[in-house]
């Protein structure tokens, strides 16, 4: 064994064991004069890939997040307005399929809110003043939004006009 730096020790096993010229092998392990540095990029590299098991938070669901109402009526006005919005953390699911925590928390604010006797319209207005227009899968009709309304149509129509030259220019070349 031998002492590197103020506390770490190192065996013997990481440094150069003599040539083997017996078999014509060469047995150098890492940690060696040029690879002072092996352990340490694989304990890096170790805690690198656990960070994402440490990400998950310790905190239990919110309250009401995967219980539903006792009156189905209102459980069912719930997970409508649930369906058409957008989760801010996995953006491509809803808040009814999403797993992330703030999903269920937002699925929690829901079931309270209609609990509470407000009406999905105004749970809607106030999400999208809270979180923006992102949040709903059918943004309305502004300057902001208008790209992605406007966007299918102009794409269709540059679609065309490329087939259509497509075409012409196929037309010329046989006739």
């Amino acid at each position: 064994m031998r002492v590197v730096g103020s506390n770490l020790v190192m065996p013997d096993l990481f440094r150069h064991p003599p040539c083997r010229k017996d078999r014509g092998l060469r047995f150098m392990p890492l940690g060696g004069p040029r690879h002072k540095a092996g352990v340490t990029w694989v304990v890096w590299l170790a805690l690198l890939l656990a960070v994402p098991a440490l990400a998950d938070t310790p905190l239990p669901p919110a309250a009401m997040a995967d219980t539903q109402l006792p009156d189905p009526h209102q459980e069912a006005e719930a997970r409508a307005l649930m369906e058409t919005l957008r989760c801010v953390v996995c953006q491509g699911q809803s808040i009814a399929q999403s797993d992330a925590d703030m999903a269920g928390q937002m699925r929690a604010l829901v079931r309270q809110r209609i609990a509470a006797g407000e009406t999905p319209g105004e749970i809607r207005t106030w999400l999208i003043a809270r979180y923006g227009d992102y949040i709903t899968y059918d943004p309305p009709w502004n300057w902001v939004t208008a790209p992605l309304w406007l966007m299918p149509l102009v794409l269709l129509i540059a679609g065309i006009w490329i087939a259509r030259a497509s075409f012409k220019r196929r037309k010329r070349g046989r006739g």
